[in-house]
C-alpha cells in the first residue's frame, strides 16, 4: 500500500539530499584539544610504526593544482579563498595536529589521508603544494605536502600529520608555535636536494623515469662521479638528468667535451640563478 508523504517531510528529504551533493572541505575539527592534546577523540594508534623518527620529509617536486580544492569555500562560518598561483609564503603561528580520526577519510584533494605520511592541511595555501614548517623553540623542521584544508582555529596556522608533528616533537602538547615557508618545488632535484646557483650540464630529458635513472647511474659508474654532482629533475612530465654546478662555464664545457669523447652524449649548458 503506498504512503502518502507530507510536503514537510518532502522538503526535509530534499535537503537533506542537497547536503550529501555538496562537497565541504574535507576537516573541519574546531574543538579545543583536551589535555595530552588530542582532538576529541582523535590521537595516536595504539601501537604506531616504531621507526617513523626515520620517515623521510616530503620531497617538493612539479605538480599541477588541483582542479577543485583551490575553489573559495566556507567553514565554521567563514569565507576562505585559496591561492591559485604559487607564490612566496611565509607567517608564523600555532600549528596543531591530527591522526587516527581522520586516517583513511578523504582529503580536500581527494586522497586518503595517511597520519603517517609527511603531509598538512592549510586553509589558503594551493593544494598541492610543499612548505617547510620550523618549530620556533627547538629549531627543528620538516618539509611537508598540503594535501588538505584547515585548521579552522582563529589561532592555528596548519595542521600537520601525526608523524610529522612527532619529528617536531610536539605531539603531547598537541601545538607549537612555528614558522611556515612555502617551497620552489624548481629549486629541488627529485631527492629534495636544493639546486645551488650556477652552471649546470643537462645530458637528457625522458618521460620515463627508470630511463633517467639508468643514464644517471650510467654517468655515476663510467666517469666516476661524485653522487652529489649529479642530479634527477622533474620539471612537467619530463625527468632531465643533470650534472652539476659547475664554478664556471670552462669547466661545464670541459665535461660537455669529455661526454661526447667517452659517452658520445652531447649535452646542453643550464644556467640556475
Amino acid at each position: 500500500m503506498m504512503k502518502t508523504i507530507s510536503t514537510p517531510a518532502i522538503l526535509v528529504l530534499v535537503l537533506a539530499l542537497a547536503a550529501c551533493t555538496s562537497t565541504p572541505p574535507a576537516k573541519q575539527t574546531s574543538t579545543a584539544p583536551k589535555s595530552g592534546g588530542y582532538y576529541l577523540d582523535d590521537g595516536p594508534e595504539t601501537h604506531p610504526p616504531a621507526n617513523l623518527d626515520a620517515v623521510p620529509d616530503a620531497v617538493p617536486r612539479q605538480e599541477p593544482l588541483h582542479r577543485y580544492a583551490n575553489r573559495p569555500y566556507a567553514a565554521l562560518g567563514n569565507t576562505y579563498t585559496p591561492q591559485t598561483t604559487r607564490r612566496a609564503h611565509s607567517e608564523e603561528g600555532l600549528a596543531s595536529w591530527y591522526g587516527r580520526r581522520f586516517h583513511g577519510k578523504k582529503t580536500a584533494s581527494g586522497e586518503a589521508y595517511n597520519m603517517y605520511a609527511m603531509t598538512a592541511a592549510h586553509p589558503t595555501l594551493p593544494i598541492p603544494s610543499y612548505v617547510r614548517v620550523t618549530a620556533l623553540d627547538s629549531g627543528k623542521s620538516v618539509v611537508v605536502r598540503i594535501n588538505d584544508r584547515g585548521p579552522f582555529h582563529s589561532k592555528r596556522v596548519i595542521d600537520l600529520s601525526y608523524t610529522a608533528a612527532h619529528k617536531l616533537g610536539y605531539l603531547k602538547r598537541g601545538s607549537t608555535r612555528v614558522r611556515v615557508e612555502s617551497l620552489d618545488p624548481a629549486a629541488y632535484d627529485t631527492q629534495g636536494e636544493a639546486f645551488v646557483e650556477g652552471v649546470y650540464l643537462q645530458v637528457g630529458a625522458f618521460s620515463n623515469a627508470d630511463n633517467a635513472r639508468q643514464l644517471l647511474d650510467r654517468l655515476a659508474r663510467e666517469l666516476e662521479l661524485d653522487a652529489s654532482r649529479t642530479r634527477l629533475v622533474l620539471n612537467g612530465t619530463l625527468h632531465r638528468v643533470q650534472l652539476g654546478p659547475y664554478p664556471s662555464d670552462d669547466a661545464a664545457h670541459s665535461d660537455r667535451a669529455l661526454l661526447r669523447e667517452r659517452l658520445a652524449l652531447n649535452a646542453v649548458l643550464v644556467r640556475r640563478d
